[in-house]
Formats: structure tokens, sequence, C-alpha cells
């Protein structure tokens, strides 16, 4: 849908009033967080959006009455009193939703049965693990006393850019860092490959591994006890309505202040003369001019597409020069398996668990890049997935962007062929942990990383850009605090979401409001923000139209 405002964007004359124009290229989270904060603060704002849906990866889709909920495993900021659920009360992400919390992050089995249980309760997990393995009962403890210690702390910077804080705000923070200063420099300093290789029971060397639910290559502990602890105080929950629910009430509050979202709506290139940014050209040849633009999309899109190449910083550049292709500092893609089935799920089933497999078994995922399998109940997620008396799983696994981009560049039969080969190979595991599932399955789809690089433009089909706890992150660090989300040489120009500000929902979503706190600064503006007003409790038919991503014979 698109809304239609007063604001001639077609000509160079600026708006009636005198207010700033502001064009955002894309409408994922980044984006409409960056509309809505625009708007608040008095500026005039239009998105652009290629494809039908807001959200970018945040999204959803459908087939034969059930939803296929692609991105939110837990969310940062679901209980109030802290800064990230400032920011979902101000863009209205959370307005009149439920949300469901878990009392486990996640459980992980190996190939013989045995499996541990990730419980957000310090003191039920060290019992659960010293039950497992009386042996580690040091570093078991180690673990749980930390996770009790971070449960304590409540560390949310997401309002405003470090340089752009007060000296209030910079105080408060101290306030909070400084007594747990040794706790985060230990815990960020220790890798977890290097925590989990000193157990003596090999189930836990794994497992530990596996907490985020696949193995996150270079994470240290830090992240883990951060989100385990979120989770115990219902901080890290599942909103209602889902990944496409929250992008959908974004876009609702945006659009409530204002604001216009065009769909299908492919930027080519942006409009820059004399060294300023005044406006982009649209794939079908129109113009549209603005004060300034913000591109909240694929980082290498705009600066190699949209802007030709001709701006860059040294940091953007060691950034989608040296490191884009390095498997270290990027996330992979996502092979994401939804099967849609008759009956509910078992009573005492738990929402997520790993499977480790055999390689001989692993090698029956196609681009597989770990020997696991996550299966997720969605439907203990949020109400609404499935129709009565049906239910979803989600079966997911890291795999490689290329190996899919080429076998769908040489043959759509191939391709085809291969997200059966996962669906059989989904329904086969299934059916051998719980005899008659594979009877049960009304309905498979299959979206690779391909799928998600078409849809969204997201480099290699990644799903959260850059890693956290790398040399990329310090680099976007500096994007952020130190250029401003700007780029050298280049103004009425910004940079916005997951490739300039890091992965994660809360931290696009606060990449939004800090490029408008900047660009309030440089115009001599005043930055607002307020919670949204809305009460009305959430409903289904607030999704919207869920359209088929990608009709292929998935059955």
């Amino acid at each position: 849908m698109s809304h239609d405002v007063a604001t001639d964007w077609t000509t160079r004359d600026a708006s009636s009033g005198g207010k700033p124009r502001v064009l955002v290229i894309g409408a994922g989270v980044s984006g409409m967080a960056t509309g809505c904060y625009a708007q608040m603060s008095g500026m005039e704002t239009r998105i652009l959006e290629k494809h039908v849906l807001p959200g970018g990866c945040c999204t959803a889709w459908a087939r034969d009455g059930f939803i296929f909920d692609y991105c939110i495993e837990w969310l940062i900021g679901t209980c109030a009193g802290n800064e990230a659920h400032q920011v979902w009360s101000e863009l209205g992400a959370l307005d009149g939703k439920t949300v469901t919390n878990f009392d486990m992050f996640n459980r992980v089995v190996d190939e013989a049965g045995r499996s541990v249980t990730f419980y957000n309760d310090p003191g039920r997990l060290q019992r659960h693990l010293l039950e497992i393995s009386p042996a580690d009962a040091r570093l078991i403890r180690s673990f749980c006393r930390d996770l009790r210690r971070f449960i304590g702390i409540e560390l949310y910077p997401f309002l405003t850019p470090a340089p752009l804080r007060t000296p209030r705000e910079k105080l408060r923070m101290l306030r909070t860092v400084l007594p747990a200063f040794r706790l985060f420099w230990r815990t960020a300093a220790t890798q977890m490959h290097t925590f989990a290789d000193r157990f003596q029971d090999p189930l836990l060397r794994r497992a530990f591994r596996n907490i985020f639910f696949q193995d996150h290559g270079g994470f240290p502990l830090l992240p883990y006890l951060f989100n385990m602890a979120g989770a115990y105080n219902d901080n890290a929950g599942f909103p209602q309505g889902g990944s496409l629910g929250l992008s959908r009430s974004i876009e609702r509050r945006y659009t409530s202040l204002g604001g216009s979202v065009s769909y299908r709506t492919r930027v080519e290139r942006i409009l820059v003369e004399r060294d300023r940014a005044v406006g982009v050209e649209l794939r079908n040849g129109t113009r549209l001019y603005a004060d300034h633009v913000v591109a909240a999309c694929d980082g290498y899109t705009t600066l190699h597409g949209l802007l030709g190449g001709r701006y860059s910083s040294p940091r953007l550049d060691t950034l989608y020069s040296t490191l884009l292709n390095r498997p270290e500092v990027l996330y992979p893609g996502v092979v994401s398996a939804f099967v849609g089935l008759t009956g509910e799920p078992e009573p005492d089933s738990p929402h997520s668990t790993t499977y480790l497999l055999a390689k001989e078994e692993s090698s029956g995922l196609p681009g597989a890049l770990q020997d696991s399998l996550v299966v997720q109940q969605r439907s203990r997620y949020a109400e609404g997935f499935a129709p009565p008396g049906s239910s979803v799983v989600h079966c997911t696994y890291f795999s490689d962007f290329a190996h899919w981009r080429t076998l769908r560049s040489r043959s759509r039969k191939e391709y085809w062929a291969q997200k059966r080969q996962v669906a059989d190979f989904v329904r086969d595991f299934l059916e051998r942990r719980s005899p008659g599932t594979g009877d049960r399955i009304r309905v498979a789809d299959v979206a690779s990383p391909v799928t998600t690089h078409r849809y969204t433009g997201n480099h290699n089909g990644s799903i959260l850009a850059w890693k956290s706890f790398t040399e990329a992150e310090d680099l976007v660090n500096g994007v952020v605090n130190k250029d401003r989300m700007r780029l050298p040489g280049l103004r009425g120009f910004s940079m916005a979401g997951q490739w300039a500000g890091g992965g994660g929902l809360i931290r696009a979503a606060s990449s939004g409001r800090f490029a408008v706190q900047y660009l309030c600064r440089e115009l001599g503006m005043e930055f607002r923000a307020w919670e949204s007003r809305n009460r009305e409790p959430w409903h289904r038919e607030q999704l919207g139209h869920l359209p088929q991503l990608e009709k292929w014979p998935a059955e």
C-alpha cells in the first residue's frame, strides 16, 4: 500500500512550510524507524521499497492457511523499563500485543539422543548441568555465576549515539559499566569455543556452542550470558504477530505520523550534484527529489550500485572490499524449511531444539555449513500461525549462498530439486523422531539464501550482516560514532540499518533513531520522540495480505 501526502517529490522546490524532505530507501525496520523519527521531528518523509511488504528480513509469508514467520526468534526489549523497550514503544512495534516468554533458551540433542536444556534460570540450569556432568562442576558453576551477575545488569544503550550523549547520560552509563567492567572484559575476551572445549563431557562441549540455536563461530561468552539474562528478565520474548506483525505495527505507526510508503518501487541510483545527494532515480526513470537521502538497505548495493562506487571512506573500504566475503565476519545465509502439520505439538515438547548430526547425515542437507539442524515448534511462539487443529514447525540450518546461487543460475530444475531434497530430509527427520509425523504433513515450503537475497537485496543472503565481536563490528562502530553514518565528501546523505549500524532488530531500529538525531543536529532542529498511544489489541488481520514468495512444487 502507499499513502498520498501533499508533498511534491518530483520537483526540486522544497515542500510548503519549509519542512525538510527526506527520502528513505528501504522499508525494513531501520528504514521505517528512520521515517518515524524524522516525522516526529518535523520532517516530511517518503519510504521507497522494492518488495510488496514492509520489514525486509523481518517478514512472513503464507501457504494453505499457514503463516511462515521468518525472522524473530527472540526480541530484545519486550519488557518495560529499559532503552530497548522505549525504542519499540516509540515505534509502536508492540502496540496491543502480548509477549510469549520461555523458561529455556534452547535444547541441544546429540546423535545418541542425549540432551541438554539451557534454562534461563541460573539455579535450575546449574542443577541440570551438574546432573549431566558432575566432573565439569567448576566450569558449570562459573558460567551460572556469571549469568546471575548479568541478570542484575541493565545495559541497553539504544537511545542516543555516543557523540550526542549528554553528560548525564554518559554518567548513567558509567555507573552501570564500571562496577561490572571486569565481568564484561573477561566474558568478551573468552571465546565460547575456547570455553566449551574445556568441558570433559562431549555433549556439553558441543552443546554450549549452540545455545543460540546454531554455532555462531567467533562469539565470546558475553552475548550468550547477556541474552539468557534478558530472557530470564522477560526482556527477550516473542511478540504476538511475530516478524511481519512487528513490521506492520511500525508501518502503521509511521503512516499515522503522516509518512508515505511506496511499494514495488525500486531505486536505481542516487542523484548527486556537486557532491550532494539531491534525490533518487527509480527503475522506471522517475526522479524524486529531497533535501536528504537515507539508504536503509544493503550496504554494498548502496555504495557500488546506487552511488556507483564514487563515495566511500577508509572504514567502509575495509568493510566492503577486504572483509565482505570473509565468513568469520559476515553472517551466512540460512535455509528455512517450514512444515505445516495437522495436530497440535506435544504438550511437553520444547519450543526450540538443535539436533547435532553425524557428518553422513548432514551431507543430505544441501549447502550445509554445520552438522546440525534446528527444529522450532513455531506454534508455541504465538497463536495464529496455523489453522485450528494444526501447527507449524520451522527447521533451519546455516548454508552456503554460493551453492544456491550457482545452482539457481545453472538450472531452475536442479534448484527446485534441491529444495525438494531439503523438504524430504526434514520430513524423514521428523518422522524418525516422532513416528507418524510424516503422514500429518499438509504442506512444506523451503526458502534458501538466494530467496533472502532476491527479496531483500542482502549481500550473499546474509541474515544479520556483520558479526558482532569481530573486526567488522569495530569498523561499524566507527561508521556510527566517528563518521556519524555519513560518507566523506557527500552531503545530504546518510546510511542506516544493519549494514551501517550492526545486526539485530533493536540495533537496526536504533540506527534509524541515530541517523535522525545526527540529521537534526546538522539542520539545527529539535529531535523529538514520544511513545505510541495506540492501545488497540493486536489481531491477525493486521498482517494484511501475505504473498507466496516463490511458487515451486514443494508438496
